[in-house]
């Protein structure tokens, strides 16, 4: 074993060699991986080895995709085969609910490229006769499903990784990680000592144990995993001789279980409602190639649901049943990427579905190590967006919670309770009695919206405009018309100081920095000039900062201001996260209510839109910024916790002559559609330049030479110029019928012929076969490489994506944003634009100017 290494992989499982093979294919040749035992001795030998590229979040999707795509180069390269089958797979809805969500997925497999095709339970059933279609409604067919074998899979990204100069260690433990005062990583083995620049937790079952050699509490939890494998079946075996093909993967939402072909019988798995963690607090280092005692009582209702729909299956005996534990986060994507805090510390871990992404995470993961950046937006996946709040109890809950739901419909307004509260407010309990419907909001209680007294407040979940509809509608016409107090807590705040705090920020923002008592709004970018951040910034001193952002983004952000902050002690930097809290009002009755509760003039003249101040409001000492998110006349006010009851009481108090109302989360994001505002994490996300994501007046490239701008300032050239394929964010009205935009959904254009082509994330489709074993000709899955269906429709194309959006009930009018074409984005012709909602394509016009108040005369009073 080597004494010295640029980075050390620690865990050899699926993952842990993905991510050693794309460092040494990066150029990182002095890499090595040091495993405990043998490779794939934790969940990776036992793993049923499914694939697929369907994700909720599309970013993932797309490297779910590049997985699949990776294993016939993989085999190439090591010379060992992966066993790839790939046999396309079904998914079965059994109601109307379900196969609204099958609509969902095959909208956004438009624009992603994937060959995604809405069937009949008849057309299921010919691909999957062990079916019976009448406990079905629909489905929807994807090529590009399968299986493999994990423990060949895992030894050919090893064998690959070899060959481009890797090392690898087995049968020996990492016991301890230190770290020397020039940011070396000594990892102490029982072999002996490493020396390291990088250290990349891949221990699987046993990154937990990792973590905690650095001080870190990673939200992780392993849960006990069934599934059974059929004695040989004369269906299978008749199915296989008649077509000559392997039968179809099959998803079965209400059984709650997965199958597949497994040699001449079936494997069925389940995510069974009554789940177990597994080893919840320690995992033992001793633990291996071992099993878990089955307990088949514990899925045994899933198991009647699923003998119901696959009667063929019921009859079969029973040759194994395999139980054994993998990771989960507590919302069941992986946790990757650099630790806040810590230097050149990774992870990559709870990679539930490793054979789906354990080579998208092994590129992200190197590219991010070796260029600085992960290359794909991989917030979805990325460890930084869990807080502190996230801890051993909590991810227990929520894990459990994540698994039992793992195949349940997740509607657009619903908010699940396991864990909660983990953070409220001093309001809280004022809320609840307010009659809040209240929502998680980086782990922290936030009003969403305020049922009417008497009724029980609950949402009603659904695809479909629901029970909040009239009564966020009732906020919005108060805020707009009187006036609405709301509480902001749940953003993030930071103070920057010292000597140095402009220049730190001038280096980081993209606008310039405001004078003493002032407010700007800045984007913040990359090196590689893509949007990583939006803020609002006041200087509140001469050497002082306050910063308002995304609260999600906490962690997230604190590594980049850290990653970038002077070495010599200049600047300081605090995150307040809940030891500073808010509360905004907003509506043309606010300037009137805020002087009644102030004894300094606070008139238009006096204090001017996109001023800050110090004051005391209901006698509470407070920070107090002239702007707010609902586009309105409005003030944020910023107290220590400990005054939130008292100026609360007081603005409601004052408010009673006014007719003030509580207005929650939903009715404030209504507001910012009809400014068309932007949110963090929807419309500007790292995938997106700042012009492309419509901020281009808060780029002052002559400022100075702050990150990002080199490649900023050939981003804008490029649009000026009307070169290349840029897109460009644009905001919608859209002819709806009860449903409104979710986020998403493809964006279709009429434009001629020659416009262009939209390109596949992957280039190649399963084959389709009718119930006589031919080839069904004109399928989507059929056309492998060659244009997908639906994506071009005459002179209809698809050429964008939504976003986010909603009814924007004041200007009543159904509201989307969303990416198109920057050839497009100021087309407003009435019938040029079309948005498929729910399986419906429904007309939809460009708006450039936003519906209310476009002069912005409202919020400047």
């Amino acid at each position: 074993m080597k004494s010295h290494a640029k980075a050390v992989v620690i865990g050899g499982g699926v993952v842990g060699c993905s991510v050693l093979y794309h460092l040494a294919k990066a150029g990182w040749k002095d890499v090595m991986l040091i495993e405990r035992s043998e490779l794939t001795s934790g969940s990776s030998w036992h793993a049923a080895g499914g694939f697929h590229t369907l994700n909720g979040d599309p970013n993932v999707a797309k490297l779910q995709a590049y997985t699949v795509q990776l294993y016939k180069e993989l085999e190439e390269l090591s010379g060992q085969s992966c066993s790839l089958h790939l046999t396309g797979g079904v998914m079965l809805a059994d109601s109307p609910e379900r196969m609204d969500f099958l609509r969902l997925a095959h909208a956004k497999g438009r624009y992603l490229g994937m060959d995604t095709e809405l069937i009949t339970p008849a057309e299921a059933k010919a691909m999957f006769p062990l079916m019976d279609e009448k406990h079905f409604v629909g489905a929807m067919w994807d090529p590009v499903e399968g299986h493999l074998d994990p423990s060949g899979t895992t030894h050919a990204y090893a064998k690959a990784a070899k060959k481009l100069g890797a090392e690898i260690v087995l049968r020996n433990r990492v016991v301890e990680l230190t770290q020397d005062p020039d940011g070396t990583w000594n990892v102490i083995t029982e072999q002996g000592t490493v020396k390291a620049e990088h250290v990349v937790n891949c221990g699987g079952l046993w990154a937990r144990e990792v973590g905690r050699m650095v001080g870190v509490e990673l939200p992780l939890l392993a849960m006990e995993h069934m599934y059974l494998l059929t004695e040989p079946m004369p269906e299978v075996e008749a199915f296989n001789k008649e077509t000559g093909r392997e039968m179809v993967g099959v998803l079965d939402f209400k059984g709650e279980i997965y199958t597949r072909q497994e040699r001449n019988g079936i494997l069925l798995g389940t995510y069974e409602k009554a789940c177990k963690p597994w080893s919840p607090v320690n995992t033992p280092w001793n633990f291996g190639h071992e099993l878990l005692q089955p307990d088949i009582d514990r899925i045994a209702p899933s198991l009647e649901i699923g003998f119901r729909h696959f009667p063929g299956i019921e009859k079969a005996g029973i040759k194994q049943i395999i139980n054994g534990p993998f990771t989960f986060a507590p919302d069941g994507n992986p946790l990757v990427g650099p630790v806040q805090g810590l230097t050149n510390f990774w992870c990559a871990c709870a990679v539930m579905a490793g054979f789906s992404q354990g080579g998208g995470v092994g590129l992200a993961l190197s590219n991010w190590m070796v260029n600085g950046d992960p290359g794909f937006d991989v917030w979805g996946m990325d460890v930084a967006r869990w807080g502190e709040w996230a801890s051993l109890r909590y991810t227990n809950a929520k894990v459990r919670e994540n698994y039992s739901r793992r195949f349940s419909i997740r509607f657009p307004n619903e908010e699940l309770p396991a864990a909660r509260p983990a953070q409220t407010t001093p309001l809280y309990d004022t809320m609840v009695a307010n009659n809040a419907v209240m929502g998680d909001s980086w782990g922290l209680e936030t009003p969403l919206w305020f049922a009417p007294k008497g009724s029980e407040p609950k949402d009603i979940v659904s695809f479909h405009r629901s029970n909040d509809f009239e009564h966020i509608g009732n906020e919005v016409r108060a805020v707009r018309e009187r006036v609405g107090v709301t509480e902001i807590a749940n953003f993030a705040k930071y103070e920057v100081s010292g000597p140095s705090a402009e220049d730190f920020l001038n280096r980081l923002m993209t606008n310039r920095m405001p004078k003493k008592g002032r407010i700007v709004l800045t984007p913040m970018l990359n090196e590689f000039g893509k949007l990583i951040g939006d803020f609002t910034i006041a200087k509140t001193d001469e050497e002082k900062f306050m910063i308002w952002g995304s609260s999600a983004a906490q962690k997230y952000h604190m590594r980049w201001f850290e990653k970038h902050l002077p070495k010599d002690g200049s600047v300081a930097l605090h995150r307040f996260d809940q030891t500073l809290v808010g509360l905004s009002i907003a509506g043309p009755k606010a300037q009137e209510l805020l002087q009644k509760l102030v004894d300094v003039d606070i008139s238009s003249t006096a204090f001017k839109f996109m001023d800050f101040r110090e004051m005391a409001v209901g006698g509470a000492p407070c920070m107090v910024n002239r702007i707010t998110y609902t586009g309105d006349l409005g003030y944020e006010i910023w107290m220590a916790p400990a005054y939130q009851r008292l100026v609360y009481a007081a603005i409601k108090g004052a408010g009673e002559e006014f007719g003030i109302v509580d207005f929650g989360m939903r009715a404030l994001l209504a507001m910012r559609l009809e400014k068309n505002f932007p949110t963090w994490f929807r419309e500007l996300r790292p995938i997106y330049g700042p012009f492309e994501g419509g901020m281009d007046r808060f780029i002052k490239m002559e400022k100075n030479d702050f990150i990002g701008r080199e490649a900023a300032a050939k981003e804008q050239a490029v649009m000026a110029n009307g070169q290349g394929s840029k897109l460009r964010r644009v905001s919608f009205i859209v002819d709806v019928a009860d449903a409104d935009v979710m986020g998403d959904e493809p964006v279709w254009a009429k434009v001629p012929t020659d416009y262009g082509t939209v390109e596949k994330p992957h280039g190649y489709g399963a084959p389709r076969f009718d119930e006589t074993g031919k080839e069904v000709r004109g399928s989507t899955a059929a056309q492998g490489a060659s244009a997908v269906r639906g994506i071009v429709d005459g002179e209809w194309r698809v050429v964008g994506w939504i976003t986010s959006g909603g009814y924007a009930h004041y200007v009543k009018k159904s509201m989307a944003q969303g990416y198109v074409p920057a050839a497009l984005a100021e087309n407003e012709t009435a019938g040029m634009f079309e948005i498929e909602i729910l399986g419906h394509r429904r007309p939809a016009r460009i708006n450039v100017e936003p519906p209310f108040d476009p002069s912005g005369e409202k919020m400047r009073g």
